[in-house]
């Protein structure tokens, strides 16, 4: 459906990938998915469905309270556990099914979910050594014959999870706060239980957690995920996949995240996954006993300098990766142990794991019900209005919780790693050759892995298992791990908020600033704010070899215009006089803090070429003692990072002073934009807008000149000179031949021409209301606009309201290309490339005049937004889509998205030039702009949320002494008329050692910059190829950091450096987006805006975007807004209420088991079946939780550059589908891994390259 479609339920995003089907797991309700019968593998005590006795099905994971001693200050390890050759007794079966997409796991797991995490477990000290790695299996980890046979025993699987650690920091253990998974998830403690961890206590699991935890909302409702199909794998993929313990491992290793800690259980519980084994559902047992082994695990989580994993051992992948080293311990069968199952392990516990997986355990609802879920598949979309939402191929009721797509988890998975810590130092290794081939193809996931490097065994002692006694049948079946052992985002963005108390300011060279998801104040001390550039490295390599071997991409991403919050200073305006910018002689770089003067300051010598140049004499000053000029700090130019000069006649278009700009605005007025509403409603906007048009002094009226025209197959013109009594209509036919029919009167100064204006804006709608005509053009729609503004010899901007595809007899006519069949084929690039080169050419017409345009499109069907695109994308304009757009439900969104793209500052006719000192030089831009050479980014228009993406690539060495230096300088006609250059310099470090490299990036800039590249690359490569490319340097750069920076562990351990520690969990957002791994209901149209959309992004958008933000809001303070708590299904409670943003959306998500006091607080009812789920805003209540929340809406709002429209989504609902779609930490619908399981593959992906 398409993003901005709301009125069909479908989701908004991300549907079922077709292949990710539940399909393979038939909903069982009480055993392993069809698709996987019990795993025949060779489980050595566990018995696949038993649960162990004493296991309570809810145990929660190990608490995790002990806290692992931290690794290394630079990197985190997380153990991965031993590296898992390929499964020794056998490879899956080709022919099994592999349900993911992505990483193929879908095992016998049936788990979708988490573990249920009944109980929060505690979280590890810190300073604890991580024992994770230490699980009691005495016996050897059995191989997993990779087939997707029957699953392996559930214990098995987890016993092999348990045998993965991560260590990458100390364990995030799911906090006091933070309730374990629900049921959902196996329970972590049941890896671990293998073997069993004295040192956790076996706390009980908060009580929300575990049986309090509503279904999770895979439950019935979330059969009806949004792709409808399979259950919903995000719910609780994570958990799913791998047996609880392992994932309490993974806490172990990592430092718990605090902030998840801070999550009360309850929110936790509320999500309790089921277990994901479909087998019986297990009534609660004691979860005391799970929450023990939870604690083990904690006990030792990885220092927490570690942190860089400090999540703790990745999580396996649920199914999706293939076995290598850290099987995803969905994929029971892809990571096999190396060695025979641990017997040693308790087997109880292994087994319990595995039954408690295998059966929900009653109290706790499983994420889809114990018993069997609601098939969500066949759910109809009603509402949704795109049936696509639901996954292709059987859907069925989706399988019993535990039925899920996830392959049971290995036992021992996790015990073989030990923690890692860093510095190790070595020559970096090559990709092995082979490194694509297991990702390259999602199907592949399930495969073999090949074997790993060397195999390690899973140490029974590496890994903390709880006893079988205690783990829940459920968790005996598998070992997981931890999701809160895992690096955790939540927690890596408060801890940076802790961490900043004081103003940034940018003096520093080479200092890294803030998170984008940290609220702090900039002074401007010589560097340009972050919030103009961000780097994805502030130490730059200083060889083009060092750059090779690490793979971290050099990049900035500039936001030239960026809007500043009140606290900070405007950018300063400096005025040379007619004599205009003092520049350097050869390179043409503008005065700035980096030029030194020199010879009593009668010369400079530059800082990017170092050529001398002579000071004017009208510029002249003496220096300081220091060599610095006396009136340094009274020029901006010559002691801020950011600053604009007033540009010269010689800086404009013809050497002549610009007209002051104007804005077109082009109605559709055929059939479906009259009959939505469309229409009406845009005329009766603009007359309240026309007063808001852009100014730079609030004071005066603007000197934006206004024109009109309305269009079907036919361009009608309107004369609204203010001498005129009535608007006149000229109406142009011959659109193979466009002109503007009349000059003056067309474009006009607002406040002469009101009534005139009004008059016209009042019979527009009334004149088309009986219109019959269906075709547009859209082609001649530009090129009117466009050829007006030549007849006024200005700059400006088009506003163009469009419905439909331009079918009817015109240049630029187009026919529907919709073709589902390519979509996964070499032939799908071609439907991301216009389908015509008229546009492109029109595009460039458009640049050299300084016309930009906004396209506004209100699609009922396929519009081929890649083609209609590419005038707004090459102009530096703005895309806004509203599918199946409808008067009463759109019309706050449209509104708002008008009145702010009218009303924000914005720049015409630019040019931006970044200049580079010696060494280093900017080789790839990304943006909405056009190139006619490799220099310079032409902008029809830029306003003030458009950023340009940077690429910079050696030419020469670098010195660690004098660093790299950019200059962005942007050149632009303000909207009063004036021609200025705006700069932003900045300065970074230099560096010949790569672990001063890894200490000082940005994971979230880098993520930016890969997802950008991406999204150009699907235009010309195979989605799955490009997909295979992000994995592999996402691989190469923690690779080569572990090969030449972190100390020597064992191969079974992930260690991921400190500033790069989420890197994979926010990769994985990007490959399993909507644009790299669609789904089913998620159409080209969709795929082609959201590409569009990202092109531009500045890093706090794409952030969001990729990692929504998930609050709890049962308790609202008046101050401080409530801890986020992480994407995963296991993370709600069935009696919380949250509030999820997207940066295009806003969800509230009620439990099916709120308190009335809330509910009548919220929406004014106490009953939850009396919730209208069809609300898009609050209802205005007078009480104080209702204002809190409104206001926490609009702040929200008032943060992103479009308006998210708000959805309620109830617990269970149809609309739960759209909402699980965003749950990225879990598995997705379209076949997208969960982290865990994307963890788990990107471990196995680094241990090949290291061998």
């Amino acid at each position: 459906m398409n993003v901005n479609q709301h009125t069909p339920m479908a989701s908004p995003y991300g549907q079922p990938q077709p292949g990710y089907g539940q399909p393979s797991y038939a909903p069982l309700d009480g055993g392993y998915p069809a698709p996987y019968a019990p795993y025949n593998g060779p489980a050595s005590a566990y018995q696949p469905g038993v649960p162990p006795q004493g296991y309570s099905p809810f145990t929660s994971f190990p608490s995790k309270a002990v806290a692992a001693p931290p690794v290394s200050d630079l990197s985190s390890p997380l153990d991965l556990g031993p590296t898992r050759g390929p499964p020794t007794s056998a490879p899956p079966p080709a022919s099994a099914p592999q349900q993911y997409n992505q990483y193929t796991q879908s095992q016998g797991d049936v788990q979708n979910g988490p573990p249920p995490m009944t109980q929060a477990p505690p979280r590890p000290a810190a300073a604890q050594p991580y024992n994770q790695g230490h699980m009691n299996m005495t016996g050897p980890l059995p191989s997993y014959p990779q087939h997707y046979g029957p699953p392996p025993p559930m214990q098995q699987v987890t016993n092999q999870m348990t045998g993965m650690q991560i260590s990458s920091g100390p364990p995030t253990p799911a906090g006091p706060g933070y309730a374990p998974p629900h049921s959902s998830q196996s329970p972590i403690s049941t890896a671990y239980s293998a073997a069993p961890q004295p040192s956790y206590t076996q706390a009980p699991p908060p009580a929300s957690s575990a049986p309090t935890q509503p279904p999770p909302l895979g439950g019935p409702a979330a059969s009806q995920q949004y792709y409808g199909g399979p259950p919903p794998p995000s719910q609780r993929p994570f958990d799913a996949s791998l047996p609880p313990t392992s994932q309490q491992q993974f806490s172990s290793s990592a430092p718990p995240p605090t902030s998840q800690q801070t999550f009360p259980p309850s929110s936790f519980s509320g999500p309790m996954p089921p277990p994901t084994r479909p087998q019986a559902p297990q009534v609660s047992q004691p979860q005391p006993p799970f929450s023990t082994p939870q604690s083990t695990f904690s006990s030792a989580p990885p220092p927490v300098s570690q942190p860089g994993f400090a999540g703790g051992p990745p999580p396996p992948a649920q199914g999706s990766f293939p076995p290598q080293p850290t099987p995803p311990s969905s994929q029971p069968g892809s990571f096999p142990p190396p060695g025979p199952p641990p017997t040693s392990a308790p087997s109880g516990q292994c087994n319990t794991s595995m039954t408690q997986q295998q059966q929900p355990p009653s109290s706790q609802p499983s994420p889809y019900h114990s018993g069997p879920p609601p098939p969500r598949a066949q759910m109809p979309p009603t509402s949704m209005g795109q049936s696509h939402h639901l996954p292709p191929g059987p859907q069925g009721p989706p399988g019993p919780p535990g039925s899920l797509s996830q392959p049971p988890s290995q036992p021992g998975m996790q015990t073989g790693y030990p923690p890692q810590q860093n510095g190790a130092f070595g020559p970096v290794r090559a990709p092995q050759p082979g490194y694509a081939g297991p990702y390259p193809g999602q199907q592949n996931y399930g495969a073999p892995a090949p074997p790993p490097a060397a195999q390690k065994r899973l140490d029974p002692d590496a890994i903390p298992s709880p006893q079988a006694s205690d783990m829940p049948a459920v968790q005996k079946s598998r070992h997981r791990i931890d999701p809160d052992a895992i690096p955790s985002p939540i927690q890596v963005i408060e801890d940076d908020k802790a961490k900043t108390t004081e103003p940034f300011t940018s003096g520093v060279r080479g200092q890294a600033p803030p998170l984008v998801t940290t609220d702090f104040q900039v002074k401007d001390q010589g560097n340009a704010s972050p919030r103009f550039i961000r780097c994805t490295a502030y130490n730059m390599p200083c060889t083009s070899d060092m750059a090779k071997q690490s793979q971290v991409p050099l990049a900035a991403v500039i936001k030239p215009l960026a809007t500043l919050p009140p606290d900070e200073a405007q950018p300063y305006i400096v005025d040379h006089g007619e004599a205009g910018p003092i520049r350097c002689n050869r390179c043409k770089a503008y005065m700035c803090p980096y030029m030194q003067f020199i010879e009593g300051g009668r010369r400079f010598q530059c800082g990017f070429c170092s050529c001398v140049t002579e000071v004017p004499p009208h510029y002249f000053q003496h220096l300081d003692h220091t060599g610095k000029r006396v009136d340094c700090y009274d020029r901006p130019e010559l002691s801020m990072g950011s600053y604009e000069f007033l540009a010269t006649v010689d800086y404009c278009k013809n050497n002549k002073i610009p007209q002051p700009p104007a804005f077109i605005f082009l109605i559709d007025v055929s059939y479906n934009a009259v009959k939505s509403g469309m229409v009406n409603i845009v005329c009766n906007e603009l007359k309240s807008l026309l007063d808001l048009l852009p100014r730079e002094n609030p004071e005066l009226d603007s000197v934006v000149r206004v024109g009109f025209v309305t269009y079907n197959k036919v361009l009608h013109f309107y004369n609204v000179k203010s001498t005129l009594a009535q608007p006149q209509m000229l109406v142009v036919s011959d659109v193979s031949d466009m002109f503007v029919p009349l000059l003056d009167g067309f474009l006009v100064n607002v406040n002469e021409s009101r009534q005139v204006i009004e008059s016209l804006l009042d019979q527009i709608p009334e004149m088309f209301a009986d219109t019959r005509e269906t075709e547009t053009v859209f082609g001649p729609v530009i090129q009117a606009g466009l050829e007006a503004l030549k007849a006024a010899d200005c700059a400006g901007k088009l506003f163009v309201f469009h419905t439909s595809l331009p079918i009817a007899e015109a240049p630029g006519k187009l026919k529907n290309r919709e073709d589902k069949k390519l979509i996964g084929t070499d032939k799908e690039k071609t439907l991301f490339q216009p389908q015509v080169g008229f546009y492109n050419n029109l595009a460039k017409e458009c640049v050299a005049q300084g016309c930009c345009v906004d396209l506004f499109l209100f699609p009922n069907q396929y519009v081929d937004l890649a083609t209609l695109g590419v005038v707004p994308v090459s102009t530096g304009g703005s895309i806004y889509k509203y599918t199946y757009f409808q008067a009463q439900a759109d019309q706050e969104r449209f509104l708002n998205d008008l009145r702010r793209d009218v009303q924000k500052p914005v720049g015409f006719d630019a040019v931006m030039r970044v200049r580079t000192s010696t060494g280093i030089r900017a080789t790839d831009f990304f943006g909405s702009f056009f190139m006619n050479n490799t220099t310079d980014v032409e902008l029809a228009g830029l306003d003030c949320d458009k950023a340009v993406s940077v690429e910079f690539k050696h030419d020469d060495k670098l010195s660690e002494e004098t660093g790299a230096l950019m200059q962005c300088a942007v050149l632009y006609t303000s909207c009063s008329g004036q021609r200025r250059l705006r700069i932003h310099n900045m300065a970074v470090n230099c560096c010949s050692q790569l672990a001063d490299l890894y200490r000082n990036c940005e994971t979230d800039t880098i993520i930016n910059h890969l997802a950008k590249y991406a999204f150009r690359g699907i235009t010309n490569n195979p989605t799955k190829a490009v997909r295979d490319t992000l994995v592999n340097q996402c691989a190469q750069i923690l690779a080569c950091y572990r090969k030449n920076c972190a100390s020597p562990s064992s191969a079974g351990q992930l260690i991921l450096p400190e500033c790069m520690k989420l890197l994979p969990v926010y990769l994985n957002c990007v490959l399993k987006s909507d644009v790299l791994l669609p789904g089913a209901d998620v159409s080209l149209d969709d795929r082609a805006y959201l590409r569009q959309l990202i092109g531009c992004m500045d890093v706090a958008e794409t952030h969001v975007f990729f990692y929504p933000r998930l609050l709890p809001v049962m308790k609202l303070e008046s101050e401080s807004l409530p801890v986020a708590v992480r994407d995963s299904e296991e993370r709600l409670s069935k009696g919380g209420v949250y509030l999820m943003e997207t940066g295009l959306h806003l969800f509230l998500w009620v439990g099916a088991s709120v308190q009335q006091e809330l509910l009548v607080n919220i929406f004014g009812t106490p009953s939850f079946s009396q919730i209208d789920p069809n609300l898009t805003s609050l209802p205005v209540l007078d009480n104080p939780f209702s204002q809190r929340l409104r206001e926490i809406v609009d702040s929200f709002r008032a943060q992103r550059s479009r308006y998210m429209k708000l959805m309620v989504v109830k617990q269970e609902d149809r609309s739960e589908l759209i909402f699980k779609h965003f749950l990225v930490e879990d598995k997705s619908a379209s076949g997208g891994a969960s982290y865990v399981d994307f963890l788990c593959h990107m471990h196995k992906e680094i241990r090949q390259l290291l061998s």
